[in-house]
Formats: C-alpha cells, structure tokens, sequence
C-alpha cells in the first residue's frame, strides 16, 4: 500500500507544482520552495516501509525543490535559480527559530496536548535543520551549477532530460552524503543510518527520473501572470 500511495503522492506534488507555475509563473516557484523546505524537513522526521526498505518521508516533496529550481533555471537562467535557493534557505532559518521561540510559551487546558504534539516535532528540528541547511544549501547551488556546465555541453531542447538527471542525481548524492549523518545520527542506529542513506538516495534518483516528464512541461507552459 506504501508503495501506491507514495507514486500517487509523488504525481500530486509534480501537478502542484506545474500548476503553481501556471497560476503564478516564476514567484509561484519561489513560494513552492519556501512552503517545500518546510514541509520536507517535517515529513523526514517519519520513517516508512517502501519496496522492503526502512526509507524517510520527504524525499518526493524535496525532489520537487530539485524540479522547480532546474526548471527556473532553463527558463531564467542561475541568477533566478540561486535566487530561489537563498529564499528556501532562509525561509527554514525563519521557521527554525519561530517555532523554537513558540515552544517556550507555556500552554494551558486542551493546549498541552496540542503542545505536546508541536514539541515531538519541532523539538528536534534545529537539528535536522541544521543537516538540512548545509546539505540544502550546497547541493542547491551545486545543482544549478552542473545544470548550466551540462547545459553548455549539451544545449539542445531535447537533452533537456540529461541536464535535469544529470544535476539532480549528482547533487542529491551530495545531499545525502551530507544530511543523513548530521541531521539523523541521533534518531537511528549506524546499520539504519546506512540502510537510510542507501534507500535515500536510491528514492531520490526515482523521483528525479519521475520529474523528467514535468521539467518538458514546465518548459513548454506559459504562465498566467
């Protein structure tokens, strides 16, 4: 069941984000990744069971950061992809503080239930924050980077799938050669760490195969406004 739900969950979050796109054009894409680090940083805090893998949730609405940035990109050029880089990144320092500020307010009746609940999850944000930040933050300007020297090498619209898989699968890898270690080492055990970062990163290069299809769409739309 994991399994159809998670290609049905990966097909909403590419549809969001072309519509996003559609409906908004380039800020579109800047709100997406200012929502998508947030909620991919909340949702890699719930292990789950995918293909007979121990794997973390959050790895399709992070793939889609990788779809909006690359497709910014083609369209914009770096300057506007990094653009949309700096904007996740500070947008999930705001948030970090923000809520770490919200648990320190003491909470009363049916409050402390919902406090509790906020607390298992926004307790041990800053440190997957601060795996997420420097893996984020890297291997998003690495990404845009690669993307434009692939894109010098292979400038035609048909190789546009080589420089989208080519720079996501590198920069996912640096991604999780990064964040795995920091941000989850004192949740798991070192055999699940390991089994996390394989699966993680086998994850990550499907969802970057699924994206394809939708980088020729965002390339091919005209947005509203």
């Amino acid at each position: 069941m994991n399994e159809i739900l998670w290609f049905l969950f990966a097909l909403v979050n590419f549809v969001l984000v072309v519509l996003m796109y559609k409906a908004f054009g380039k800020v579109g894409l800047f709100a997406w990744i200012a929502m998508g680090t947030i909620l991919a940083n909340i949702q890699v805090t719930k292990s789950i069971e995918l293909f007979g893998l121990e794997a973390t949730l959050g790895n399709i609405m992070y793939g889609t950061l990788f779809l909006a940035t690359d497709s910014l990109n083609e369209k914009y050029g770096p300057k506007e992809a990094r653009r949309a880089v700096f904007i996740g990144f500070f947008t999930m320092i705001g948030a970090v503080i923000i809520m770490q500020i919200a648990l320190l307010f003491e909470p009363i009746g049916e409050g402390v239930v919902i406090h509790e609940s906020m607390r298992n999850i926004f307790s041990v944000m800053p440190l997957i924050a601060l795996g997420s930040l420097t893996a984020y933050i890297v291997s998003q300007l690495f990404d845009v980077y690669v993307f434009q020297r692939i894109k010098k090498a292979f400038p035609s619209d048909r190789a546009l799938y080589v420089r989208n898989l080519g720079s996501t699968m590198l920069s996912q890898l640096v991604d999780t050669m990064i964040f795995v270690p920091i941000a989850l080492f004192t949740l798991y055990s070192f055999p699940v760490l390991v089994n996390i970062f394989i699966t993680t990163y086998l994850i990550k290069i499907l969802v970057a195969a699924l994206d394809t299809p939708f980088v020729y769409l965002m390339k091919s739309i005209r947005p509203l406004s």
